[in-house]
């Protein structure tokens, strides 16, 4: 996909979503399913903070065992502790990697905040290096404040 294919990718997606009639979990879990449609993007999910533990939510992709992931730990805690996106090019390099599939070799992270708290986060698996970037973050953005304002 190039980068021209990718922008509009994106802007289809952030209308369907944006445009969608749903709310709450419905909309998270169709907003999952849309991004199942990018080629790099192999698994999809979304995370709820309650408290000091993140829960797995809506998501589009093989099951996985962490369902329940303490602040800190992995790159989806570390992204709450450290309030800020994850874009890990190589998951292979990281000591406190929880690997949810042997295929995995690139994540993304970006928080998804309402009234300026964290109430969860959109995580990307990709089985390429290197399978995200500034605008897959700058997209992932945009589409966690949809879903935050429709929670």
């Amino acid at each position: 996909m190039n980068q021209t294919e990718k922008t509009m990718a994106f802007a289809r997606i952030l209308g369907a979503v944006s445009e969608s009639e749903l709310n709450g979990f419905d909309l998270r879990q169709f907003a999952m399913d849309q991004l199942d449609t990018l080629p790099t993007y192999d698994w999809s999910g979304i995370y709820r903070l309650e408290g000091q533990i993140l829960y797995l939510d809506a998501y589009t992709g093989a099951a996985t065992d962490h369902t329940e992931i303490p602040v800190g730990r992995g790159v989806c805690g570390t992204a709450v502790a450290e309030d800020a996106n994850q874009v890990i090019d190589d998951v292979r390099e990281l000591s406190n990697y929880l690997s949810c599939s042997a295929f995995t070799r690139s994540e993304i992270v970006v928080l998804i905040r309402k009234d300026d708290e964290i109430i969860g986060q959109i995580d990307i698996d990709g089985h390429t290096v290197g399978a995200f970037d500034k605008d897959d973050e700058k997209f992932l953005e945009e589409l966690a404040e949809v879903l935050a304002n429709r929670w």
